[in-house]
């Protein structure tokens, strides 16, 4: 299951022209542009946000070490 041939694709594009008509396939082009730049849009997002995460999490590391800086006591049995 390759691509699909040259012969193939009119086929398939002519399927879609009879299924959505020819005045609809524009509208169904910019809806499918407008998802793909908002799906951009939201990985930049995610990105940032996974860039700033471990920033938070060093900190919060430093403030454990040094609550735990005083020595605790064992006794083994």
């Amino acid at each position: 299951m390759g691509m699909p041939s040259g012969t193939e694709l009119l086929i398939i594009f002519g399927i879609i022209v009879l299924l959505f008509g020819a005045k609809k396939i524009p509208d169904l082009a910019k809806g499918i542009g407008k998802g793909i730049k908002n799906f951009k849009s939201e990985m930049k997002e995610v990105d940032e946000v996974a860039q700033e995460a471990p920033k938070k999490v060093e900190g919060s590391e430093e403030v454990a070490s040094k609550t735990s800086e005083t020595p605790k006591t064992t006794t083994q049995a």
